[in-house]
């Protein structure tokens, strides 16, 4: 169906910015709500935010004042702009994609995933 890559994970200190980047490619319709999710080591998938291509975005109470969801149309990519940073937002980040308009939160309504970013963040 759809195949997505993240990139853009790395290592950063305690207060700092990453940005993470999924590609799209095969068919993605303007009805496809975009999101990312994140696993923390020995924790399951939460969901982090989430985005419609064809506009508006929600995010988890958690990182709702530090991150922000947007999408660049030309390149068929989905961002992730984290800010301000914390350890406990250390986990490996994960994109995916469904079809609709509805803003799932759980993992099992998501039927198209990358194979994940690590985001490692030091105190």
């Amino acid at each position: 169906q759809v195949q997505l890559v993240e990139s853009g994970g790395g290592l950063v200190q305690a207060g700092g910015s990453l940005k993470l980047s999924c590609a799209a490619s095969g068919r993605t319709f303007s009805s496809y709500v975009m999101a990312w999710f994140r696993q923390p080591p020995g924790k399951e998938r939460e969901f982090v935010a989430a985005l419609r291509w064809s506009g508006g975005s929600t995010y988890a109470n958690s990182v709702k004042d530090r991150f922000s969801i947007s999408r660049d149309n030309a390149k068929n990519t989905v961002n992730l702009q984290l800010n301000s940073l914390k350890p406990e937002d250390t986990a490996v980040y994960y994109c995916a994609a469904r079809r609709g308009q509805v803003f799932y939160t759980d993992v099992a309504n998501y039927d198209a995933w990358g194979q994940g970013t690590q985001v490692t963040v030091s105190s």
